[in-house]
Parts: C-alpha cells; structure tokens; sequence
C-alpha cells in the first residue's frame, strides 16, 4: 500500500492567490513570515522567513455540515509546487505529534481512529486506518491548534 500526501485543494489556493475569499467569506490576511511554524498547506514545507504569506480560515471540506471542521491556514503568497507524494512532507517535521483521524466518502469521521500520534508513527497509523472498511482517507491536523496539515489517501 502507498500512502500519498495531499496539499490543500488547488483551486481553493489559486482562489486565494487571487483575492477570492477564505471559508468565512473574507480575504486572505497578508503578512510576513517570521521562519518559525509557519506551513504552506501548498507545498507542504515551512514558509521561510522574511517571506510573505497568507493567513485564511479553511475547510477541507465539500458543503457545510457538522464534521466540516474549519481552522487558520498558512500559504505561500505567491506560487509555490503543490506538494504531491509518498514521502512525509516537511510540514510534519516540525512537531513532535499531530492529531491523525480517519473520515469516510460522505466526509463523517469514523469514531475511534482520532489521536495523537508520534510524528515517526504517522504513516504505520495511517497505514492501519486504511486496512479498516469504509476508510477514504485520512486528515493530519496540528495536535495543539487543531489545524489542517495535509491529507493522506491510499494510492492505487
């Protein structure tokens, strides 16, 4: 099985690259990275220093309902490669443990596959959640600010 992590969703990005609102209807706040946990959900690698970026409420989400979860995100401001692949991403290198939990294809968490885990232990967790039925895919959030990292899928 190969896991592959997923940035946020392009069209979204480029929508908010463009001055298109965020999840709660407003445009991106624009600001100056300072270096220090700041990751682009594009390119999946932290925003350096001294670079501007782009803070915006987001939901990975289609529609509104009550597992859509929606929390601040972090972007390149300008056009960064979306991060696509098997290799963990360097956003999850920069905590010691993030909040791994599993959903199924109507976008519903699946009770149970929610915790934090070790940042070493990510891919075996999330490996073990996609053995399990009804498992589309599994979100990374921040395990201290709730946030949406990544998504991971099982690639065919």
């Amino acid at each position: 099985m190969t896991l592959t992590y997923l940035p946020y969703n392009a069209d979204d990005v480029t929508a908010l690259r463009a001055g298109g609102p965020d999840a709660y209807g407003n445009p991106a706040e624009r600001s100056i990275s300072d270096g220090v946990a700041k990751p682009c959900r594009c390119c999946l690698d932290n925003i350096p220093a001294g670079t501007e970026m782009l803070i915006c409420a987001a939901r990975p989400f289609v529609g509104l309902h009550p597992y859509a979860e929606t929390g601040p995100i972090f972007l390149c401001a300008h056009e960064c490669t979306p991060y696509h692949g098997a290799k963990v991403p360097p956003v999850l290198e920069t905590s010691p443990d993030y909040l791994v939990k599993a959903y199924d294809v109507t976008d519903r968490i699946i009770y149970g596959t929610g915790q934090i885990t070790p940042k070493d232990q990510i891919a075996g967790y999330a490996g073990s959640l996609f053995e399990r039925d009804g498992v589309a895919y599994v979100d990374i959030r921040s395990a201290r600010n709730n946030c949406f990292l990544t998504r991971i899928v099982q690639a065919p």
